[in-house]
């Protein structure tokens, strides 16, 4: 049966195409080959974005034609068949503010709201319908990835059994793309959107999401936010990113952002700047909360040297569990760090370390270095507290090594004496 619309014309299927299967395809004008497609410029009129016009490339050194979707007679991949008058009043160039599914979509990053994950765009996705043409989904897939790549049968072979696990279409109703220039892509509205979604992001997620992007992408996410969700978010950022995200706002911005701090975070935020840069920013906030965050930046640059004790359990390679476990108390007496056991030679040199659980659950007659743990976590003689704080809280142990350039063991810091610390100074 056939559909046929209320005024009894036959309505026709829809047809659906990849672009990577349009893009390349030979264009046709009466039987003559003029070039080739090589991108769509659409339109966002509505809930889909709608081709207005195809970008036909020709030799020669030929200017490129710009042909509306009206003028497209038939399209399949490889073929495309175009009816004009005369080519040369169509020749011309995309305007600056349009919007190309291959240069400004295609490969490029999108934002999956729904998952809070920065993905690739390896696809997209159209439908001819009504006699016109829509972008419906990108596709982010790994199949999508293998099809661009001439590869698209393996993904049967890898993929199956398996289900939805690889379904990276995204509506494009529910992805918003990243472009270094906003205002191509008719910014006040599409960033309006964004603001919205991003809003209900975690500033832990939406960290992670802005340490995958290039600069111009970060801040213009960046510079989305309100200053609340902006300040949580920052904090959250690698130090790098830090940096770079606050190097390219104003001094008036950071400062909105820093008074949403405590002073110990914000110490932390300027701690990662050069003093040349955090100075202008410390001088620009009230001069009680400049000085108590100038404080703990300068407290947290104190070396850990000052804070080791040297009262904890040291014993050499060849020692016999045994020794250690039945004589425990007596060797745990007075020291300050009784949780480990250092594994030394005989110039004191850290070889290894033991949890005193492993070392209560070891075999009698086993040695240390049977039990111990090689690849020793540990600070520097040059460490920061700021730098140990940050040990701490990345792995969770109750007191760090302090080796120097030899790897000779000089002390070890409890995790007491530096997060409560940490706690009286950023506070």
């Amino acid at each position: 049966m056939v559909n046929e619309t209320s005024a009894g014309k036959p309505i026709k299927p829809d047809k659906h195409f990849l672009l990577s299967d349009l893009l390349g395809s030979m264009v046709f004008l009466r039987g003559k080959k003029i070039g080739k497609l090589t991108d769509m410029v659409i339109v966002e009129t509505g809930k889909l974005p709608e081709v207005k016009f195809f970008v036909v490339t020709r030799p020669f050194g030929y200017p490129p034609l710009l042909v509306p979707w009206e003028n497209v007679t038939s399209i399949e991949p490889g073929v495309c068949v175009v009816d004009i008058a005369e080519m040369n009043k169509f020749e011309g160039t995309p305007s600056e503010d349009a919007i190309l599914l291959r240069d400004h979509i295609l490969d490029k990053k999108v934002l999956d709201m729904e998952d809070s994950e920065v993905e690739v765009v390896y696809d997209i996705r159209l439908v001819e319908r009504n006699a016109k043409l829509y972008v419906t989904e990108v596709d982010t897939s790994k199949s999508a990835r293998l099809h661009r790549l001439g590869i698209g049968f393996l993904s049967g072979l890898l993929y199956r059994g398996a289900e939805n696990k690889d379904n990276g279409a995204i509506s494009w109703m529910y992805v918003q793309s990243l472009p270094s220039n906003i205002s191509s892509f008719k910014g006040d509205v599409k960033l309006k959107v964004l603001k919205e979604k991003l809003a209900e992001v975690h500033p832990a997620d939406l960290a992670d999401i802005l340490e995958e992007l290039d600069h111009d992408q970060r801040v213009m996410i960046f510079s989305s936010l309100d200053n609340a969700h902006a300040s949580d978010t920052l904090e959250e950022i690698e130090p790098f990113v830090q940096r770079d995200i606050i190097s390219s706002l104003s001094t008036e911005k950071v400062v909105q952002l820093i008074n949403d701090m405590t002073p110990g975070q914000a110490a932390d935020i300027l701690s990662v700047l050069p003093s040349d840069e955090a100075q202008p920013i410390l001088a620009a906030l009230q001069p009680e909360n400049s000085k108590k965050i100038q404080s703990i930046i300068d407290r947290q640059e104190e070396k850990v040297i000052h804070y080791t004790t040297q009262k904890i359990l040291k014993f050499s390679l060849e020692t016999i569990v045994e020794y250690v476990q039945n004589d425990y108390p007596r060797h745990a007496r007075g020291k300050d760090v009784i949780m480990y056991v250092y594994v030394v030679d005989d110039h004191d040199r850290l070889l290894g370390v033991i949890d005193l659980k492993e070392l209560l659950q070891a075999d009698d007659k086993a040695e240390l270095k049977d039990i111990m743990i090689e690849n020793v976590i540990s600070l520097s003689t040059e460490s920061t507290l700021k730098e140990a704080s940050q040990q701490f809280a990345r792995y969770d142990f109750r007191a760090l090594p302090v080796t120097d350039d030899q790897n000779k063991l000089v002390g070890v810091i409890p995790y007491r004496d530096v997060m409560n610390l940490t706690h009286h100074f950023l506070e």
